[in-house]
């Protein structure tokens, strides 16, 4: 019975959704978990010091291929191993982040699914400066202990730099899981916003409240699932689409195909996601144009 080591930056509560899209998707091309497949689950709880040893543990237990979820859990598992095959997915910028050599032709032992979150910085700065226009402060929440979060702030910078005559935008780096660098009034007047990419620790139900409940201060994230959660408004990729083309990629690769061949897929939709109680409860108004082009309002 071919073996799946499934290597998972974060816990496994909070992306059951995400595991079942993968597992969904992976019984799609022929491989059930349970009847004729097996998955061997390594979860580092979101202690990134911890996933060397986890992917080296999938290594010792020579699984046929390794999917890894996150940008710091795939590359623990391209310094584990340059033989067995890896399937990533929810990495925002392979390339830049040095998990293969391109996205035609990744090279290597190594292919997935990217989450696109480098490309979309402006188009979430363009959001967040049109419901917050009179932000003259941007926070950018970041995890310092990933390798990509030198690469995120200067891009974020580079991106806040192209807005045209935007707000002076100084980077806010925070090691707390539960604090945003800025804090301000609840009142319309408020000047600051704070900018979350997909590169810190929290999780949506974790991150989202505190933009309302402890620093009142508006903030975009790039899965909707924060939104959901009570955060302000999100613009990204479906994480769940994700995880389901991993489950087809992880598939092929069993069936004989090499990860080099495999193209790192990219996705063509992005959903955009406007919570309504948060943004009365900020005091903001969300302009007409947003909530014309989104794809879910929370009410």
């Amino acid at each position: 019975m071919p073996v799946v080591g499934y290597l998972g930056s974060s816990a496994p509560g909070p992306t059951v959704p995400w595991t079942a899209a993968f597992r969904q998707w992976l019984s799609e091309t022929g491989y059930v978990e349970g009847q004729n497949l097996a998955i061997e689950y390594r979860w580092a709880e979101s202690r990134y010091d911890r996933l060397p040893a986890l992917a080296a543990d999938l290594v010792r237990r020579n699984v046929d291929v390794i999917a890894a979820g996150g940008t710091p859990a795939a590359l623990a598992a391209k310094w584990a191993t340059q033989t067995i095959p890896i399937v990533f997915m929810g990495v925002g910028d392979p390339v830049g982040s040095g998990l293969v050599a391109g996205l035609a032709r990744p090279g290597g032992n190594l292919t997935g699914i990217s989450e696109m979150t480098t490309d979309l910085m402006s188009k979430r700065l363009e959001l967040l400066f049109e419901m917050v226009p009179q932000a003259t402060v941007i926070a950018l929440l970041v995890n310092p202990n990933i390798a990509i979060t030198e690469g995120v702030i200067r891009e974020v910078q580079a991106a806040a730099g192209a807005t045209g005559g935007a707000a002076p935008y100084p980077e806010g780096r925070h090691r707390k899981r539960d604090r945003c660098p800025l804090r301000g009034p609840r009142r319309t007047s408020c000047r600051r916003a704070c900018y979350r990419p997909g590169c810190v620790l929290l999780q949506p139900a974790r991150a989202a409240p505190w933009a309302v409940s402890r620093d009142a201060v508006p903030a975009i994230y790039h899965l909707r699932e924060f939104a959901a959660a009570g955060g302000l408004i999100t613009y990204g990729a479906s994480l769940t689409a994700v995880f389901r083309q991993a489950g087809i990629y992880a598939g092929r690769v069993l069936k004989g195909a090499k990860p080099a061949d495999l193209p790192v897929q990219q996705p063509t939709t992005f959903e955009l996601v406007v919570n309504l109680s948060t943004a009365k409860a900020l005091g903001l108004t969300v302009p007409p144009s947003i909530l014309s082009h989104a794809d879910e309002v929370i009410e």
